[in-house]
């Protein structure tokens, strides 16, 4: 991609981002992950109706009254987007592929950040850490983002979320709240999203293409991994053959349910060429 239509395409992806984030996301957004964050503001004497659970005991006992503390909401978080660009990002058979989606959905969380005056940071991984962009503000910093997310070219194209997962936990040492965004099609990444859920605020965007769920009878045809680059040769006419297929996916992606309830991650799943503002939509109504 040259210069010129890198430049185009940022500006067409700020565009519509902006858009999505002023106009629908902002308010949500703010619902959705406030109060995720809270600092220690001050104690006061205790009224009948506040919590008990926030009873300062060294302030009572020192006054032999009780005292409670008051929290704040903090006015800055930190968000951050784990993104993975490994070989399977470019399937897609439908209106985009799922970089494309991922592209969009992270300009906007990006956006919808800066709006709450929240600071906002990516990493890319494969089966590495493929970049790490320090979580900062402003418009400058939002727009490196998403030149990085139109042309990044990562080393390699095999996934491991597991890695991602646990940089996330040892590189950023205040709490933030961390998007996944991933086709999840990988294995042994509960230990690391449960350990980064007890720390961060853990939530998990599944990208998928329809025809990752189900094979049309269209014959033979010669199918590439985007991962490793291995060919098979697959009969789609044998309807044992495209069950087979479409079981794996069922069972993959129930698995992947199972994983996200027992870690307590709040998720949605965004096919390709369906309407994403509807599952965010849905994701942060849900957390309010």
């Amino acid at each position: 991609m040259d210069t010129a239509e890198l430049i185009k395409n940022v500006r067409r992806i700020e565009i519509k981002s902006r858009g999505l984030s002023n106009n629908i996301f902002a308010g949500e957004y703010h619902s959705a992950f406030k109060g995720r964050g809270m600092t220690f503001s001050e104690v006061r004497e205790y009224q009948y109706g506040d919590d008990i659970r926030n009873i300062d005991w060294n302030v009572t006992a020192r006054f032999n009254h009780p005292y409670i503390k008051i929290f704040e909401e903090e006015r800055e978080l930190t968000v951050m987007l784990l993104i993975d660009v490994s070989g399977s990002r470019e399937f897609g058979t439908s209106y985009k592929f799922k970089k494309n989606i991922i592209t969009e959905i992270a300009a906007v969380l990006s956006f919808s950040a800066i709006q709450n005056n929240d600071k906002i940071g990516v990493i890319f991984f494969s089966d590495k850490i493929e970049k790490f962009i320090t979580p900062q503000k402003g418009r400058k910093h939002i727009l490196h983002i998403i030149r990085q997310l139109i042309s990044f070219q990562p080393e390699n194209k095999t996934t491991n979320i597991a890695e991602a997962i646990r940089y996330l936990t040892n590189a950023i040492k205040k709490r933030c709240t961390a998007f996944v965004i991933s086709d999840f099609m990988d294995d042994n990444f509960e230990n690391a999203l449960k350990i980064a859920n007890q720390k961060h605020d853990v939530v998990a965007l599944k990208i998928y293409d329809k025809r990752e769920t189900e094979m049309p009878s269209v014959g033979l045809v010669k199918l590439k991994d985007a991962e490793t680059d291995r060919y098979s040769w697959i009969d789609t006419s044998n309807a044992k053959v495209r069950e087979a297929y479409a079981k794996y996916w069922r069972d993959k992606d129930q698995s992947t349910q199972a994983i996200f309830r027992k870690c307590g991650i709040d998720n949605t799943s965004i096919r390709t060429d369906e309407d994403y503002v509807k599952s965010l939509m849905y994701l942060f109504k849900k957390r309010m």
